[in-house]
């Protein structure tokens, strides 16, 4: 099946919805940004005019994502980053600061997690993933005020889950992406002051490379509930990628504190004694040129351009 990462079909740049320039003179910085969403998000930001850091734990990830970016025309730098230490963080933030000025954008995307029944979580699986998802989005976000955004103002949006309804299988992130959106709200209050606005988009089922991460077992039962919202299909990583410029740009200068859900109506969705019919009607976006295929199990919910996913040649 071709993808947008064929040489042959790949347009030369990221196709965003927004306008050239929307980001020019910022400087944005994207933690888990060399895969999945946050690099897609890292090559949006990068095609509408922003320096991006692209921030992760792992130097190969965030090369691939630098020279993708690179040669798509864009500035991308690499700022290796465990957001779990909260002074690592705070030197990396520093210095990010020292070189390029100020930090304006901040998307805080990094996050981990694993399936499991809240039952057999164990106490390491426990914080390990309550640090990365809620302790890591603090650190960065705290350090990024402190350090430039307290002076020059900004935009922080956040990166949570559709958890709405609980989270079984996952009950440690479930918490952690909940006290997220608390975060969220309270740091807007808090921060409205000095310019800061801070908000988060929350993902359904997201047609992600982030999949590879999940053993083959729960791929397979994940694949058979990807269509079950109302839109029938998953959403792309452009999708969440363009939702989060928005509340990251001045047309979202008055949304604060809020949380926008990017589900297909996953969350408004409950058993219903009408069948809801399949359909492909709401057509998906694929902005990100250097798509990635997806593993197999999910190869139904990928179409190609010729079946009219929103990318332009």
């Amino acid at each position: 099946m071709p993808t947008e990462s064929d040489s042959s079909t790949a347009p030369s740049r990221y196709q965003s919805i927004f306008r050239d320039g929307l980001f020019a003179g910022k400087v944005a910085l994207v933690t888990g940004g060399g895969t999945g969403i946050g690099r897609c998000i890292a090559h949006e930001l990068a095609a509408l005019g922003a320096r991006v850091l692209v921030a992760g734990r792992r130097m190969d990830p965030l090369a691939a994502t630098i020279e993708e970016i690179k040669a798509s025309g864009g500035e991308a730098f690499a700022a290796m980053l465990d957001i779990r230490d909260e002074e690592v963080v705070d030197e990396v933030i520093l210095q990010a600061v020292k070189e390029h000025g100020r930090i304006d954008l901040l998307v805080n995307n990094a996050g981990g997690q694993f399936a499991l029944p809240a039952v057999m979580i164990k106490p390491k699986g426990w914080r390990a993933v309550i640090d990365t998802n809620l302790n890591g989005t603090w650190f960065v976000s705290q350090a990024v005020f402190k350090r430039s955004m307290a002076r020059h103002g900004g935009s922080i949006v956040s990166i949570v889950a559709d958890m709405w309804n609980g989270f079984p299988g996952m009950a440690h992130t479930g918490a952690a992406r909940a006290g997220v959106v608390n975060l969220t709200k309270t740091l807007a209050i808090e921060w409205a002051a000095a310019g800061v606005r801070v908000n988060a988009v929350a993902p359904g089922f997201i047609l992600s490379s982030g999949l590879d991460s999940y053993p083959k077992s729960v791929a397979e039962r994940a694949a058979v509930v990807f269509g079950s919202n109302p839109t029938s299909r998953p959403g792309t990583e452009s999708e969440v990628s363009a939702a989060t410029c928005f509340l990251l740009s001045e047309a979202a200068a008055f949304i604060n504190g809020e949380t926008l859900k990017v589900d297909g109506a996953a969350s408004l969705s409950k058993a219903q004694l009408i069948p809801i019919p399949k359909h492909d009607r709401i057509k998906p976006f694929h902005g990100l040129h250097l798509r990635q295929p997806v593993r197999e199990e999910f190869a139904v919910y990928d179409p190609t351009p010729e079946d009219g996913d929103g990318a332009e040649e």
